[in-house]
């Protein structure tokens, strides 16, 4: 299973998958969540309905389908809280700390960890000493496996 990060949504639909010219790529979204490989999380969605465009009608229409899994499990917000501790004791500044642990990201990465998952991002691996945690470098501590768009698609065979 791989959980998705609000980036490949967005950078697909404004960079390299477009919906009007890469139809497939979206079909495929589709159809790979329903064989139980591909998910993300209701922060996610809620991040991508704000955006007022064929991305958040997307999301809309697939709200009750399975695709945006809940994170109020107990499992879930345990793992958070890990997470969290873990986060808290790094010498991010302040502020990133607080945007982190108030977004969507931290909450994909437990919902990950609860689920043996990996998580599929466009955010890539910063150096030691970064002032902000990044989706990888988390994962990383939690031996969560991550990848790219590009990778997850290989990984799956998929061909457009």
């Amino acid at each position: 299973m791989y959980l998705l990060d609000a980036n490949v949504f967005i950078e697909a639909k404004n960079q390299y998958y477009r919906p009007n010219s890469f139809p497939r790529f979206w079909q495929w979204l589709d159809l790979a969540q329903t064989k139980g490989q591909l998910a993300s999380i209701q922060m996610i969605q809620e991040e991508l309905l704000k955006g007022g465009d064929e991305l958040s009608d997307w999301a809309r229409e697939r709200e009750n389908a399975g695709w945006f899994l809940q994170i109020d499990d107990n499992k879930t917000q345990l793992a958070y809280t890990t997470i969290a501790d873990w986060v808290m004791g790094q010498p991010f500044r302040d502020e990133a700390k607080a945007y982190f642990l108030n977004g969507a990201d931290v909450w994909l990465i437990a919902k990950a960890l609860t689920m043996k998952a990996a998580v599929a991002t466009l955010e890539v691996l910063v150096p030691q000493g970064s002032t902000k945690p990044k989706i990888p470098n988390v994962c990383r501590q939690f031996d969560i496996p991550y990848l790219n768009t590009f990778d997850l698609i290989q990984r799956l065979g998929v061909q457009f």
